[in-house]
Formats: structure tokens, C-alpha cells, sequence
């Protein structure tokens, strides 16, 4: 579909225009919290590192369809790494450092990574749930010099296109394990020429930009959209470890960003802070983004003087179904995400699978428009054929959120139907918090649900039945016990943060959950004895 077949084509053709211009930059902040150095590498100095690596890579024996786990954060080596591996034609699966031994030992086993480059302090981890798991798994740290020798021979013969798989992100299932998206070069090539081409308020400059980001590189947003629309642009990616709202303005301003890509979240945490006669004094063109408070949205602009493009993308649909508010107006403070382009085509839905009138809620179906519905999409879910069938039946992407749209096209968002916690930008499935409870000896049966929170959107509560009857006194201690469980087995983001004991749950004829009930029994538990706030527990450890 592309004159560049990968997504490495798109990098060297870049370096070869944009030689000397930078690719990476690290800031000393960043440096310090990950311990490596403040830098910025060119593109061509990149693609210096880009085809040493990959020569070991393929001396090693790794090639076409492998598939490698990248467990790196943020940092320099994660790109090289990435971008090395597809000029083989070997995937990346992401790996959020955040993981602990039961995610960990069920993302070896079902993405089949022969390898995983990995923070050496992670190695032991990945051995043992690789163990647990009954793989074979081979780790090394970023800077090794000598590659282990691939187990088994590439799964494929000839050069990789764009319809090879780039890379495997995993995204948060409804109703069970998180699923492995396929995500194929044509995925990453398409997201960056679509950034490069959407024009309004959002229009890229050719080796000008510089773009600064706190998202995780396992998310789409950072990988696909952030990262290629700076290669696709001869732009400059400034990754952050993370959001550091007291020194986020400085590493703006250090970094002399142009364009910034921000979770619903940190508008709040920004305004928060006392104004500041540096308020202004930044180079920021436009936000990029998506969940902004809706009231916040105009003080945000107001106070800070550039606009939050609102946009709305899940990891399943990648650039074929983006659709953002680039376009005055905007209706800043409405939740509105724009209108979609010609090339995306929209229903809105209702329970039964018929179109709704104008300024009714229901759930988003899309697909691109044209001969091939699923051109820019997810090519499939990894080993769940029944999964992707039902996500696109009748041959719509169903996205399970419902929106609205006005009489003009502008669509707004409303809520989520799918099982599915929204914490801090991160996808939580409640069942599996709930399959990690009912480990515990203490836990007869368990329901896991969202309770909404004023600064992160959503916040986990699990109502617990305990394998026996609690004391009010015993209550405390146990509601700790069972959060180290889950911080022992899920990332921090994921355990409790409130714990309460319940006598029963409301379960199906099949002894299911009923989980549109299940809201109810939380809002009905808050602020009771038998509820324990255990936010405080929930602390990310590096």
C-alpha cells in the first residue's frame, strides 16, 4: 500500500533526508530517573546503531516472524531495538514494566517471544514466569554485545512488506485475559501518514517538530502515532519516563517542544498548580490527546495558550478509524472529538443494532471507507479468531463506546459499555483483577467494578465475600493483605484501590456476576465500615 513496505523502509528514508537532524532526545531528568545519559542522537547517527544491532540480530539467527519482547520503558534503547528487529522482519511485543509474575508468565506463553530484551534487574523475573509457564525464553540486557542464538529457524522466507507484523500490543480484554493485537507495518506506516496529512490546527512541519511525551511506548499512542509521525516527518520524539506534573513545564520548555501528547489526567494536575507568569512561555503549538475533564478544557486553553485536540483511536482500529477535533469549531467543554473524515465511515447504534437520530447515545461502529473495511486496523487477535469475528460483525468495528453526533456530524463522547476500568489512561479488566483475588485464601468469591474518581476517572473496588466472616476490626488487615496480593501479581495500577465486604454478589441464574449490577452494590458499599480506602498502597515501584 506503501512505496516504504516497513516501518524501518520509513526510518532510513527519513535519515537519508534528514541526516543530521535529531531523532531522540533525552532530557536530564529523564536520564537520571532511568541512570543513562542526556543525549540527543540524529537520525543518522541512529541508523548507525539501528544496522550494527541488526546485523547481530541476524547473525544471531532472528528473522522474519519471530517475535522479540521489549521490555525497556521509554528509553533510547527501546527504539533501536525496535527498529533493528523490523528491518528483519521480526516483531516486538511490548512489555510494561509494570507486570508481575501472572501477567508476565501469560504474555510469554501466548505471544510465543523466543527472546526478551529486558532492564537487566527484570531478567530473573521473565526467566521465572517464562518457567512458570512452561516456555523457553531467552533474555539479554539492551547493550549486550553478543545476541543469544535464536532457538528456532524464521517462521517465514522472503523480504518483510507492509502487510508483516511489526509488532503485538496487548490491550485489556472485556471479559478475560488481555488480548494480543497483530498489528502490521501497514498499521504504523498509515497512523504516521495520516498524522502528516490531517492539516488544521494539527499540521506538522517538515523538520521542525518536536514532539514531547509521558505515554508508555506499549500503548499505541506513543508507538504508533507520536513516534511515526515524527520519523514519517524528520521530527524529534522527547520521550519522559513518565508524567512528573511538578517539573512537567520545565522539560517543556527545556526540550523547546512544539507539540505535546497528554492523557485526560493532566490537564487537571497542571491547573492545579498556581499560576505562573511562565504559564505562557513555551513553544507549544497544540496538544494531542484524548478524555480532557470537559470543564477544564477551556481553562486548560485559556490559561496555558494552545488548543487540546481532542481525539478518539483505540488500539484495534489504529489510523484507519482516528477521528479529532483539528477543525474550529472545536465545542471546546463538550467532550467533542470532531467529525470524521471522508475516508472513515461511522454508525451509532442501539441495543439492537439500528442507526439512532441525531444528538441520541449509541455505540460507535466504524471501518474505513472504501474496497477494504479494515485497511489501518489491527489485522486480527492473536490466537482468537471467535474474538475478532465478533468484533467486526456485519462487517463494522465495534467499538463498545457510545457516542453521540450532532446534526452537523460532530461526534461527542458519553461512556464506555465494555467491562472495562479507565484509570489514568489505563485499560483495567475486571475479571482479571478478580481471577488474582480469588486466588487469596481469604476470598470466597470476589466482583470487581469502577468507582469514579476525580482525578485519575476511574478507580478499581473489588467487594469481596470472605471465606469467612470479618470482624470489623480484622476488616483493615485484611483489605491490605489482599492488595499486596494483587501488587505481588498485577501491575500497581490494577490492585484495589478500595476494598470492601460484602455478604453476597449479584450473580446470573449460571452463578455469573451481574455486572451491570455490580456498580450499584459499589456506590451502595462506599463510605461504609465495610469499605477500606486503600489508595494509599498503590504505589508504582521502579
Amino acid at each position: 500500500m506503501f512505496p516504504l513496505a516497513t516501518v524501518s523502509d520509513a526510518f532510513r528514508d527519513t535519515a537519508q533526508r534528514q541526516a543530521e537532524r535529531p531523532f531522540l532526545q533525552v532530557l536530564p531528568e529523564t536520564a537520571a530517573r532511568y541512570g543513562i545519559a542526556a543525549e540527543t542522537l540524529t537520525y543518522a547517527a541512529a541508523l548507525a546503531q539501528i544496522d550494527a544491532l541488526a546485523q547481530r540480530y541476524a547473525e544471531a539467527g532472528y528473522g522474519h516472524g519471530h517475535r522479540v519482547g521489549l521490555l525497556l520503558e521509554n528509553r533510547v534503547a527501546f527504539f533501536l531495538h525496535w527498529l533493528a528487529l523490523n528491518s528483519l522482519g521480526a516483531s516486538v511485543v511490548p512489555i510494561n514494566a509494570d507486570l508481575r509474575a501472572a501477567e508476565l508468565e501469560y504474555l510469554i506463553e501466548h505471544s510465543e517471544i523466543c527472546l526478551a530484551v529486558t532492564l537487566p534487574q527484570r531478567a530473573a523475573d521473565l526467566q521465572a514466569a517464562a518457567a512458570a509457564s512452561g516456555s523457553t525464553l531467552a533474555t539479554m540486557p539492551p547493550d549486550a554485545l553478543a545476541v543469544p542464538r535464536a532457538d528456532r529457524a524464521p517462521p517465514y522466507v522472503g523480504t518483510p512488506d507492509s502487510d508483516s507484523e511489526c509488532a503485538l500490543l496487548y490491550t485489556s480484554g472485556t471479559t478475560g485475559r488481555p488480548k494480543g493485537c497483530v498489528l502490521p507495518n501497514d498499521y504504523y506506516l498509515l497512523a504516521g501518514t495520516w498524522y502528516n496529512r490531517i492539516g488544521g490546527l494539527c499540521s506538522l512541519r517538515e523538520g521542525e517538530e518536536r514532539l514531547i511525551t509521558p505515554l508508555p511506548m506499549v500503548h499505541m499512542n506513543a508507538m504508533a502515532y507520536s513516534t511515526m509521525a515524527m520519523i514519517m516527518s524528520g521530527g524529534c520524539v522527547i520521550p519522559l519516563d513518565r508524567f512528573h506534573p511538578a517539573s512537567w513545564w520545565s522539560s517543556v520548555r527545556e526540550s523547546a517542544a512544539t507539540i505535546v501528547h497528554y492523557l485526560g489526567v493532566m490537564p487537571a494536575l497542571l491547573l492545579a498548580a498556581p499560576p505562573s507568569e511562565l504559564d505562557r512561555t513555551h513553544a507549544v503549538r497544540f496538544g494531542f490527546g484524548a478524555g480532557v475533564d470537559k470543564t477544564l478544557h477551556a481553562a486548560f486553553e485559556t490559561r496555558f495558550g494552545f488548543p487540546l485536540l481532542e481525539a478518539w483511536a483505540m488500539t484495534e482500529t489504529g489510523a484507519g478509524a482516528v477521528i479529532i477535533a483539528n477543525h474550529e469549531p472545536r465545542h471546546v467543554g463538550t467532550a467533542c472529538f470532531g467529525r470524521p473524515e471522508a475516508q472513515v465511515a461511522v454508525r451509532i447504534v442501539d441495543d439492537h443494532g439500528r442507526d439512532v437520530p441525531a444528538d441520541t447515545p449509541g455505540e460507535l461502529l466504524v471501518r474505513a471507507a472504501g474496497d477494504d473495511p479494515r485497511r489501518g486496523f489491527f489485522r486480527a487477535y492473536l490466537k482468537d479468531e471467535a474474538a475478532t469475528r465478533a468484533a467486526w460483525a456485519g462487517g463494522w468495528f465495534h467499538t463498545g463506546d457510545v457516542v453521540r453526533a450532532d446534526a452537523q456530524g460532530h461526534l461527542y463522547f458519553v461512556d464506555r459499555r465494555k467491562n472495562v476500568i479507565r484509570r489514568s489512561g489505563e485499560n483495567i479488566s475486571a475479571v482479571e483483577v478478580e481471577a488474582v483475588l480469588r486466588q487469596h485464601a481469604l476470598v470466597s468469591n470476589v466482583g470487581v467494578a469502577p468507582v469514579p474518581d476525580a482525578l485519575r476517572g476511574d478507580e478499581v473496588a473489588a467487594c469481596v465475600v470472605p471465606a469467612r466472616a470479618l470482624t470489623p476490626e480484622e476488616m483493615p488487615a485484611a483489605a491490605q493483605e489482599l492488595v499486596a496480593h494483587c501488587l505481588a501479581r498485577l501491575a500497581y495500577y490494577k490492585a484495589p484501590g478500595y476494598v470492601a465486604f460484602v455478604d453476597r454478589l449479584p450473580l446470573t441464574s449460571t452463578q455469573k456476576i451481574q455486572r451491570g449490577a455490580m456498580q450499584d452494590v459499589v456506590a451502595q458499599v462506599a463510605g461504609t465500615p465495610s469499605c477500606m480506602d486503600t489508595r494509599h498502597l498503590k504505589k508504582r515501584t521502579g
